[in-house]
């Protein structure tokens, strides 16, 4: 039994296990302590010193977040005089060196320190003065913009960078000038970042934020000369409700294809197709490579912030690689070939648009060999961020919109697409098809319950026609090491492994809604935002890629079979060995 104390917070008794942080303790008796540089098992440093609470006996006050409970009848003050006259002023001397345009920032109405600086009275006045660093933004990047005048020195997306195992981002020089950046002052463009945007999701203000296409996407819906095409993927249905009010782990499947309708686009698309398509593509390549004596284990191709950090971190290992294209570029390039030849639309006119919750589609679409048809296969990527801004500045009231199917003959997609944005989801949707293809014979139950789940790491073994099939998942890249050190060394005795950049998969992609620390450390987001992807699969008549008709007629009318020399024409990929660093 654990040891238990009996301690008071602002005179309310409770008890709590040796060692409870009071931040933790104070949630057990309904007090939520207001924190900037806490992130529960990620960053836990106690550097912003907003969490500071009064506990008596104490020489001074202490950061909540770190302070362990280790005395019986500890007594907690987290809201007296002496706390918030200190926390008032811990945000005074934050705003003395931030960068206060508040009105043109990107996470006006997101923001931490704006919500907590309304709460505590503090106007945008200076009351201290002092040296006020300036510094140029970093562009660098494809997917994202740096701003270290937004930056108040948390230190989170120090920490979700470590915890992707990347690490190119730190705290630079010391005193007034500490700021964060790269090795040497590098462009994040020169380093190995893989683009998954993981700092952005956890940063509390706009520090750090995705270059934003939504212009650009304006400006072509609004030129007659241009066809614009939009494409939505799996894991956006379960998240854009978010940035709305709604509930984590709504669905808003119909609302969200309504959404895009009333944009203006000419054709409203869903990536479900062309998960199915990926599906086809590479189950066919993972029989061909067990059959024929190819590399094995295989190992997925959707997630491009995967694919990078392969590229820079294991770039011996690319061959283990399927050559698919992700299904967003799958879907980009039937678009404008199949798509355009059946309606006799001129290619170089089709505007091809993406809905996504990554970061790292804005790097993959600009990527080399992504042109199937001649033309890039993705034209613009927008954030599901993005798009909840599209939405709101064309005065769509979402709330209000009714429930809309998307457009034919690209957006017919089955269970097994919509539980791609999950980890494990892509491995196994690619069961359910490889298991009947390989047997000859229906499944069952389509479930692999094996492979779902928020663990890092998950292995399985399938038997399938009297073949054992060894499966390996893993999410976020830190765990990705740890499975490719044995592909590496030789001792890694799968058949199939499925990665995914972002811990949880695309559900938790650094292009999801921002939620701040508060709900990002005592809320399941990623099981809530999975569990709305499995339910939607459980609702559909069609669960498995091979079923999905529209993909069965790309292949009767115009591809011939999966892996054959059109489809690899316009459906696969190649990979370039990329350094750590350069200049």
């Amino acid at each position: 039994m654990e040891n238990m104390l009996n301690i008071k917070i602002n005179g309310i008794p409770c008890s709590v296990p040796y060692g409870t942080k009071i931040i933790e303790a104070a949630r057990m008796v309904g007090i939520e302590i207001p924190t900037l540089c806490y992130l529960k098992e990620m960053n836990e440093i106690g550097a912003c010193r907003f969490c500071v609470v009064e506990v008596k006996g104490a020489r001074s006050l202490v950061a909540a977040c770190v302070f362990p409970i280790e005395r019986d009848g500890t007594e907690i003050f987290t809201n007296s005089e002496k706390v918030r006259k200190a926390r008032k002023t811990t945000l005074e001397l934050i705003l003395s060196t931030h960068e206060r345009k508040c009105l043109s920032c990107i996470r006006s109405g997101n923001c931490e320190l704006q919500k907590l600086c309304k709460e505590y009275g503090v106007s945008e006045e200076d009351k201290f003065d002092g040296a006020k660093p300036v510094y140029e933004l970093d562009y660098s990047a494809a997917h994202m913009v740096r701003d270290n005048n937004k930056c108040i020195l948390c230190r989170r997306c120090v920490a979700a960078c470590n915890e992707q195992g990347i690490g190119v981002i730190g705290a630079n020089a010391r005193g007034i000038d500490t700021h964060i950046g790269s090795a040497f002052e590098l462009p994040l463009n020169t380093t190995s970042c893989i683009s998954c945007g993981q700092c952005i999701v956890n940063c509390p203000v706009g520090a750090i934020y995705e270059k934003d296409d939504t212009e650009k996407v304006f400006d072509a819906i609004n030129d007659e000369s241009k066809y614009v095409v939009v494409q939505a993927a799996p894991a956006v249905r379960a998240t854009l409700g978010e940035h709305f009010g709604l509930p984590v782990g709504t669905d808003v499947t119909g609302k969200m294809f309504a959404a895009l309708r009333r944009l203006g686009f000419d054709k409203v698309f869903d990536t479900n197709f062309g998960a199915d398509l990926t599906i086809m593509e590479e189950a066919t390549e993972l029989l061909g490579r067990i059959k024929n004596g190819g590399v094995l284990p295989m190992i997925t191709s959707c997630s491009p912030g995967w694919i990078k950090y392969c590229e820079h971190y294991y770039p011996t290992e690319l061959d283990h690689l399927s050559s698919c294209k992700s299904p967003m570029q799958m879907q980009g390039a039937i678009t404008k070939s199949y798509f355009a030849e059946k309606n006799g639309i001129d290619p170089a006119n089709i505007v091809s648009v993406a809905i996504m919750p990554c970061t790292a589609k804005k790097f993959e679409c600009g990527r080399d060999d992504e042109n199937g048809a001649g033309y890039p296969d993705v034209d613009y990527v927008l954030t599901t961020r993005e798009l909840g801004r599209m939405i709101e500045s064309a005065g769509i009231n979402f709330h209000l919109l009714p429930e809309e199917e998307c457009d034919a003959p690209l957006g017919q997609g089955t269970g097994a697409a919509v539980i791609f944005g999950a980890t494990g989801g892509v491995m196994e949707a690619a069961l359910r098809t490889a298991a009947e293809v390989i047997t000859g014979e229906e499944l069952a139950s389509p479930e692999f319950t094996a492979v779902r789940g928020m663990d890092g790491v998950k292995e399985a073994t399938y038997n399938l026609g009297g073949m054992d099939v060894k499966v390996a998942i893993a999410s976020g890249t830190k765990n990705a090491k740890i499975l490719m050190d044995k592909v590496k060394d030789g001792t890694a005795d799968y058949t199939f492994i499925e990665i995914m950049g972002c811990p949880g998969g695309c559900i938790n992609g650094g292009g999801q809604p921002v939620q701040p620390a508060s709900v990002r450390n005592f809320t399941d987001l990623k099981g809530l935002r999975a569990a709305a992807l499995y339910k939607n699969d459980e609702s559909r008549p069609l669960r498995k890629s091979h079923l999905n008709e529209d993909v069965k007629a790309v292949y009767a009318d115009f591809l011939g079979e999966p892996n054959s020399h059109k489809a690899h024409e316009l459906l696969h990929t190649s990979y370039v060995a990329r350094p750590m660093y350069s200049k």
